[in-house]
């Protein structure tokens, strides 16, 4: 469990938040590979579904993937290259 702006979200690999492709998901990606914070999620899955953008996300799924990208940096988790 993870709580950002005083909500808590299941980090665990069952939850419907954490979906690989989502907008959490994204935003640890995101983090993960050091890259800017640019908020986008995939329909389905990853690469191989449309992406929608950040003008086309709703309130909630912005605030998904910025609490994605801040667990993944409160974590430390990133790409060794």
């Amino acid at each position: 469990m993870f709580t950002y702006k005083g909500k808590t979200y299941d980090t665990s690999h069952k939850s419907i938040v954490t979906r690989h492709g989502g907008p959490f998901d994204r935003g640890g990606a995101d983090s993960y590979y050091s890259r800017g914070f640019t908020p986008h999620f995939f329909c389905g899955a990853t690469g191989t579904s449309t992406r929608v953008e950040e003008a086309d996300m709703s309130p909630l799924e912005l605030e998904q993937y910025e609490a994605g990208y801040a667990y993944n940096e409160e974590m430390g988790y990133k790409k060794e290259w």
